[in-house]
């Protein structure tokens, strides 16, 4: 899957059945519906589950909580826009799929 593809799933009621739940979770923020997507983050303990985890945070407004997990990320909070990030967290979750 590409990310021009998963951005056209979008436009279906349901997330793609063959992508991971950090996907998915992306999926259901791009959606609107962050409480899904946070809901799907928070149970995956991995650095990439810590980086979707501080991206929503960010994209809440809540820098305090966004900073925590981007330190469980091992990563900076980023000075890109949130759509420039969320581009760039999918496209590095397909590439590791």
């Amino acid at each position: 899957m590409t990310l021009t593809e998963f951005r056209s799933s979008l436009q279906f009621d349901a997330p793609p059945v063959n992508v991971s739940p950090l996907l998915t979770a992306m999926w259901y923020d791009a959606r609107g519906n962050w409480k899904k997507a946070h809901e799907i983050c928070q149970e995956i303990d991995t650095p990439d589950g810590a980086w979707v985890h501080a991206y929503l945070h960010r994209k809440e407004g809540d820098q305090s909580n966004a900073s925590y997990w981007y330190r469980h990320a091992r990563a900076k909070i980023p000075s890109v826009s949130l759509d420039e990030e969320w581009n760039i967290i999918v496209s590095q979750l397909i590439d590791r799929a």
